[in-house]
């Protein structure tokens, strides 16, 4: 494995308990704080900053209650980055706090990924075995109620923050679920989230399950432990394994960085470019697959964003791989975390990504190489919602290998043949028996792939 660089390189937006973000960003952190260069300073827009100053002063004098200047400047700066793109952000020094903890896979809260839709929280993916997933909530719905105060008029940060408390400590969720008659009421335990972020079991004889939740900065590691605990269970080699990666919001770009080098012997794994020197790098293989060439399944979803599109991407490009699924999220931007002098820090996208063979995945996302609709068996509840991609954002950064497209074509982006497909609303990663049809599928290739190359 490589050695740990100093720098953060993450791809999740931060995890808070609930995590604000509908998908995740890769983010280089600075140890020096943002400071203008002479070049800048000397070419600043003096008119409109004249413009602003007027408007502040307005504001000062006349607004119908006082506001204080720490207040007025801050919401300016969040305005000013949040209108670049949906993953450029102001992160307060306590946001930026638990930015940080949250790449280490324990932290206080929930446990639910959320970002927001017309006002309300909406519920991107319940994190694995938290008190969120454990109470029923899914991914879809919508939180209209955080105890009494509705959520309504909150930003984003400020609804975390309300979920957020101390563990044992109690909080009722009003939500509305696609489907159902009336809002449904969640009474949830806060508890100190520990994310697992790799799971395995052997799914029969000589196939393997491995289920990468999140990349968190030990994630190559674990995957590592989680293979050579399959081989012994298994009394020898394995002859295929499953990487699930469904659901993954992402995280440490370093992580994907060495799951993908466990299976890839050399070559390039990711490549990223910006306007900045700094902001272009480059990351290879190195010796050593780690199941000696044995067939590998990926499956993705409309979910796996991020460091999840790295892993599949390197993967498919050096056809290591086969990916089945649907099309991943499209989250292919670069967010480096600038520190401050206050002790808070810019989230500013200063790159994209791009795959061993050079693709963007930014508002593109990765097609599985085997698709597969969504499906639900009658036994799971109806519900039909339409995922949430990185093309959908409003003011997402544009593919860069391509002219932006318009929103006729966005739209064919989610779901290309047209197609309804119906959602059960639940992370099916990681579910027993055939009830995971996905999984199912996936074994039954992995075992065809495993015959044929054996012959």
């Amino acid at each position: 494995m490589r050695k740990k660089t100093n720098i953060l390189i993450l791809l999740v937006g931060f995890i808070l308990g609930a995590t604000v973000s509908v998908c995740s960003s890769v983010v280089a952190q600075k140890e020096s704080p943002v400071t203008p260069s002479a070049e800048e300073v000397q070419t600043l827009p003096f008119d409109e900053l004249r413009t602003f100053t007027e408007i502040f002063g307005r504001i000062k004098q006349d607004y119908v209650e006082q506001v204080s200047d720490k207040k007025l400047l801050e919401d300016a700066i969040r305005g000013m980055l949040s209108g670049l793109d949906p993953h450029s952000a102001y992160l307060a020094s306590e946001e930026y706090k638990e930015l940080q903890e949250g790449t280490t896979g324990q932290f206080g809260g929930l446990g639910i990924e959320v970002g927001m839709e017309n006002g309300f929280v909406k519920v991107v993916s319940p994190i694995d075995d938290t008190p969120a997933q454990k109470a029923g909530i899914k991914a879809g719905d919508l939180i209209v109620r955080l105890d009494d105060k509705p959520v309504k008029g909150m930003t984003l940060a400020e609804a975390v923050k309300l979920m957020r408390g101390e563990p044992g400590s109690q909080i009722v969720l009003t939500v509305i679920r696609e489907g159902a008659e009336a809002p449904l009421k969640f009474e949830l335990t806060r508890d100190i989230i520990k994310v697992k972020s790799v799971k395995s079991r052997m799914l029969e004889k000589n196939y393997g399950y491995l289920r990468i939740s999140s990349f968190q900065s030990g994630t190559g590691e674990s995957l590592l432990e989680a293979i050579s605990e399959l081989k012994k269970e298994n009394e020898g080699p394995l002859k295929g394994v499953v990487l699930d990666l469904r659901n993954n919001p992402g995280g440490v770009l370093n992580a994907a960085v060495d799951v993908s080098d466990a299976f890839i012997e050399s070559g390039l794994i990711v490549y990223t470019e910006g306007r900045i020197k700094n902001s272009e790098m480059r990351f290879n293989a190195t010796p050593d697959d780690v199941i000696n060439g044995a067939p590998i399944v990926v499956l993705i979803n409309g979910g796996s964003a991020s460091a999840s599109e790295i892993v599949a991407g390197a993967l498919q490009d050096h056809k290591r791989a086969i990916i089945m699924g649907e099309k991943s999220f499209g989250k292919g931007s670069v967010q480096t975390i600038l520190p401050t002098s206050n002790g808070a820090a810019v989230k500013l996208t200063t790159a994209r990504y791009f795959t061993p063979s050079g693709r963007s995945i930014q508002a593109e996302g990765i097609e599985p190489d085997v698709s597969l609709a969504r499906v639900k068996l009658e036994a799971l509840e109806k519900a039909k919602i339409d995922s949430i991609k990185e093309a959908d954002l409003s003011g997402h950064l544009t593919n860069g290998n391509k002219p932006e497209k318009k929103s006729d074509d966005n739209e064919k982006i989610d779901d290309k043949d047209g197609q309804e497909k119906d959602v059960d609303g639940t992370d099916n990663s990681d579910t027993e028996g055939v009830r995971d049809y996905p999984l199912h599928e996936a074994l039954n290739l992995l075992k065809g792939v495993s015959i044929w190359k054996n012959k």
